[in-house]
């Protein structure tokens, strides 16, 4: 289901309705669809939104709200990109708890039993017949609507790029990350080449950092972007540099910056 802002009142009513239980489609929206600029960005963990009949998966209240539930700051980091470049926005609102929809059905990380650190007892043991009602219900909706976009967008702009936006734990499994922004890619670098040329200097910025290829995490980079020959990125900024609407604009107008020259924009 397409979504547009006007249509919810508002980009920061999105959120609120998928997690009052409202209907979005299996929680996929899009934001500015009308755009005209070249480029699709997508935010595959932007909510934490729990379908009803999962109840809480067993996990305590404080970590449906955390890091292994969703990207905190990611959503509105990529909502101030998408207004900066005029880009339609794809996001996820149910929680990657639910469905991972940077992972494919086959992966276990589609349906983590384990995340970080924390046992997720409501998906442990799953049956084929629950796994394919998760991918029916929240992956095959994200990504059809992803595909879609991108044809449209392509249609509109012509050579496009696509962009996913992420963020992450400033603590993993113990251990302190001192990376602030990663730039990851697959097998094409084009973009990630000249973002990394483009990055300012006063923060810590790598290539495939804190994840890469070989994690699974550029399986959207690889279903949408590979295949067409469309320049592709994915931004992972740590959420800690974007835990208010103030640090939020500033990342989101940062990375715009970025992309714009790293396109020649």
């Amino acid at each position: 289901m397409i979504i547009s802002q006007r249509e919810v009142a508002g980009v920061s009513a999105a959120v609120p309705m998928a997690e009052e239980g409202g209907s979005t489609g299996g929680g996929v929206v899009v934001e500015n669809p009308s755009g005209s600029g070249p480029w699709v960005l997508v935010c595959e963990h932007a909510g934490k939104w729990i379908p009803p009949e999962f109840g809480d998966l067993g996990l305590a209240p404080e970590l449906l709200t955390s890091h292994i539930a969703w990207d905190p700051g990611a959503l509105a980091v990529a909502r101030a990109v998408s207004r900066i470049l005029d880009a339609p926005l794809v996001a996820q609102l149910t929680s990657r708890l639910i469905y991972d929809c940077n992972r494919p059905p086959v992966s276990d990380g589609a349906m983590p039993e384990v995340s970080e650190v924390h046992r997720v007892p409501g998906n442990a043991g799953l049956s084929p017949a629950q796994r394919d009602g998760r991918t029916r219900s929240v992956y095959f909706p994200f990504r059809d609507t992803v595909a879609a976009s991108i044809d449209r967008q392509c249609a509109v702009a012509g050579d496009i790029a696509v962009v996913t936006v992420h963020s992450f734990t400033p603590v993993y499994k113990g251990l302190r990350r001192d990376v602030e922004v990663g730039i990851l890619h697959d097998t094409d670098t084009r973009l990630a080449d000249a973002m990394l040329a483009a990055a300012a200097t006063d923060l810590v910025v790598r290539r495939n950092e804190p994840y890469g290829p070989a994690d699974g995490v550029t399986h959207t980079l690889r279903t949408h972007a590979l295949p067409r020959g469309l320049a592709n990125v994915m931004i992972e900024v740590r959420n800690d540099l974007i835990a208010d609407a103030g640090s939020q604009d500033a990342m989101a107008q940062r990375l715009a910056r970025w992309l714009l020259a790293a396109r020649g924009g």
